[in-house]
């Protein structure tokens, strides 16, 4: 996905960028980038590394002695492309970051070459998507019409920022698929993916844009350049697994919602255990409000191992991202031993790193293991912000328990897309002897919904149902 932070102040804005930024480390694993600009020396700096084995923080401390100066910057974790960008184009001089994830970007590749353009940047050997970004952008005859350019031909979703000589631009994606949220201080503004950023930094959560709201940002205001779009998609996967808990998005805080959604499956739940575990994070939240909704202690019988491991799906190996996830996770012996344990989790994708811990928390002495997952089961994989890194649709669990038993694994998607279906049982309880569990329960759609707090229509829940459009057309697989 990717997260990132900007800040417009009337003194250096340094550290408040690098610490912004790096509150925005869970969402992304693959780059981190800062852009800052100078009005004194009128110069743009730029830094890019690596993230992919080490943090943040760790990559850019060095670097910040070069920043010193700057009154403004921008600040970018990425899970594709490295970025920001630093431009010089007929709309003057600027820097740009972006989150979200463009699926047509060959067909426009091709139809910007065909206008004699060129790509300077590369990632991984293929085009830079920020950089197809900007090359849209700068089409336009100001700022503005540039974004709205973007957002006319991207399939898939797009939040930017622009850092300028006066000041930052920041625009929401068209269908509010990932959040933007300005904040203010005395002396400042900022703006960011997560309101996880400000608190520490001082700045109060001023206004979350709406689908396709574009501001600029100064040191002393903040002018809305385009108006919001009515129809909102917010992914729903911001709740139940990438956001922070201490994170708000359209007014729903993450931790809170976890908790409600957790409380509301268990008033369904009438299974007998002995207590209740989140796997942590993402299921910490949702195993607290399981327990209060059954009546059952919640227990720490698995804890995570971070100060040396980084995320899971970190390496790009499969069997590398497995092996860590394993690492990371201790099961608690004396907590499992005999015992009827429920474990909730955000969702479950591969189910390769899940069948292993059901292996481990078996060998370690439990006597029942039942898994609920937050979400309904992930029939769809996520052609908007790139949830999954899947390369097939085999890749998820359920696409591969369809395929072996319909022949085909494309086949009667909707029913087994529909709770309490003949098709749906069946695939959750094949899900279920797969990973060796003693029971498993999905949650449902409207369950999920409810404890999100927006209208369905506000939500994007392709993955679990296959609904959601994206202006420019509905995205396959």
């Amino acid at each position: 996905m990717g997260g990132f932070f900007g800040t417009v102040s009337q003194v250096d804005c340094v550290a408040d960028l690098f610490y912004g930024t790096d509150y925005n480390s869970h969402l992304g694993t693959r780059r981190g980038g800062l852009a800052t600009y100078n009005p004194q020396q009128r110069v743009f700096t730029r830094s890019i590394h690596n993230l992919e084995s080490s943090y943040f923080r760790t990559k850019f401390e060095t670097s910040l002695p070069k920043f010193e100066g700057a009154t403004s910057g921008i600040g970018i974790i990425s899970d594709t492309d490295a970025q920001p960008l630093v431009l010089n184009s007929h709309l003057g001089r600027f820097a740009i970051a972006t989150v979200g994830k463009v699926n047509n970007i060959e067909a426009l590749e091709k139809e910007l070459l065909a206008q004699n353009m060129h790509f300077a940047e590369l990632s991984s050997g293929q085009t830079n998507q920020t950089e197809l970004i900007a090359l849209l952008l700068i089409q336009g005859k100001d700022f503005v019409d540039g974004i709205e350019n973007v957002f006319r031909h991207i399939v898939g979703s797009c939040s930017l920022l622009l850092l300028t000589e006066d000041g930052i631009i920041a625009a929401r994606d068209d269908w509010g698929r990932t959040p933007v949220v300005i904040g203010k201080k005395k002396g400042a503004y900022a703006v960011t993916s997560e309101t996880t950023a400000f608190p520490n930094l001082d700045y109060d959560t001023e206004h979350f844009l709406g689908p396709g709201e574009i501001v600029r940002l100064r040191a002393d205001s903040m002018e809305q350049l385009r108006a919001p779009q009515e129809h909102c998609q917010i992914c729903s996967f911001l709740w139940i697994y990438y956001g922070f808990p201490t994170s708000t998005y359209e007014g729903r805080n993450v931790e809170e919602m976890r908790y409600d959604n957790g409380e509301m499956m268990a008033a369904e739940d009438h299974t007998d255990v002995d207590c209740v575990c989140g796997i942590p994070d993402s299921g910490v939240g949702m195993a607290l409000g399981y327990a209060a909704g059954m009546n059952k202690p919640y227990q720490r019988a698995i804890s995570k191992y971070t100060p040396t491991w980084p995320r899971s799906f970190t390496p790009a190996n499969q069997e590398m991202r497995s092996l860590v996830a394993r690492m990371k996770l201790i099961a608690n012996r004396d907590m499992l031993r005999g015992k009827r344990v429920l474990f909730c989790d955000d969702s479950i994708v591969r189910g390769t790193q899940l069948r292993d811990n059901v292996n481990v928390l078996f060998d370690d002495g439990a006597r029942e293991v039942h898994i609920r997952i937050a979400c309904p089961p992930l029939i769809y994989p996520c052609p908007y912000i790139g949830f999954t890194s899947s390369k097939s649709i085999l890749e998820l669990i359920t696409r591969r328990v369809i395929n072996e038993l319909e022949g085909d694994p494309n086949k009667n998607l909707e029913k087994y897309a529909t709770t309490g279906s003949p098709e749906y049982e069946r695939m959750v309880d094949a899900i279920r002897e797969r990973l060796g569990l003693t029971s498993l329960k999905f949650n449902k759609l409207e369950t999920l919904v409810q404890a999100i707090g927006l209208p369905k229509c506000k939500l994007c829940t392709h993955c679990f149902d296959g609904t959601g459009c994206c202006g420019s057309g509905k995205a396959t697989e």
